[in-house]
């Protein structure tokens, strides 16, 4: 159990820039406290005292805001970033390596016994308010975006958004996820084919920046082929892109 919290902190210091210190990761997280709760309350369901471990998932739902069934199986390194109002069935499976954002509902769509609830592959993420309805497989690697409703299953490496939400697996979403990543941010929950001026605009400032960046690259290629030493240049241009990141995290 130790070891686990152990790898839960590591964690929360690898996806959330805002986490300071272990003692602050320790007292301040709400994400933390309800999976290791939810190991103690797995493991009175697994041994056959049901109430015991109902009653434990209880007390984690008042503490921290999130409901997690005792039932549930949560692999290794799962992070739950905020976590207020999340829901996870009895019958969830989630992989090692998956990010929960607030507002998540890995639900059921029946009252029938047996499998009722989603399985998370290996490193999903689940936008902010996303709801995964049902005996589906997110596959590893999918992403969901922001308020979501997922009822089919999605694919590896796909992202899912939009009510319902529809697969946008383009290779022009994926080069600009891939380029909104080096920016310091992920647009997964964003599609092409929304009429919001603001995403447009983040779109085109996005696409905007890979366009320079593909400029400069083809530029000091050809100066270097003519001799031109070009390794100041290039520094300096990894050190703006630090220094950008920088301030994002800040």
């Amino acid at each position: 159990m130790f070891a686990r919290l152990r790898e839960n902190i590591a964690v929360v210091f690898d996806r959330d820039p805002a986490a300071r210190s272990t003692w602050e990761v320790l007292t301040c997280y709400p994400g933390l406290h309800a999976l290791t709760i939810q190991q103690i309350a797995n493991f009175f369901w697994r041994h056959h005292f049901k109430w015991l471990g109902r009653f434990t998932s209880h007390i984690g739902r008042f503490l921290t805001g999130i409901e997690i069934h005792p039932g549930a199986t949560i692999g290794r390194r799962v992070f739950i970033d905020h976590g207020m109002g999340i829901v996870i069935g009895e019958t969830a499976v989630i992989g090692d390596d998956c990010t929960l954002y607030h507002g998540v509902t890995l639900g059921g769509t029946s009252w029938n016994k047996g499998k009722r609830h989603p399985t998370l592959e290996a490193g999903v993420i689940i936008g902010a308010g996303a709801k995964v309805l049902g005996p589906i497989t997110l596959h590893a690697g999918a992403k969901v975006g922001s308020n979501a409703v997922v009822v089919k299953d999605v694919p590896p490496n796909a992202t899912a958004v939009g009510i319902p939400a529809r697969i946008v697996a383009d290779d022009v979403a994926q080069a600009r996820e891939a380029n909104a990543e080096k920016m310091g941010f992920s647009a997964y929950a964003i599609s092409t084919k929304m009429d919001d001026p603001i995403v447009h605009a983040i779109h085109g400032l996005v696409d905007h920046s890979a366009n320079i960046d593909e400029r400069i690259e083809l530029i000091l290629r050809r100066l270097e082929k003519l001799g031109v030493d070009c390794s100041e240049e290039r520094a300096t241009a990894d050190r703006f892109d630090a220094n950008y990141l920088n301030r994002i995290v800040d």
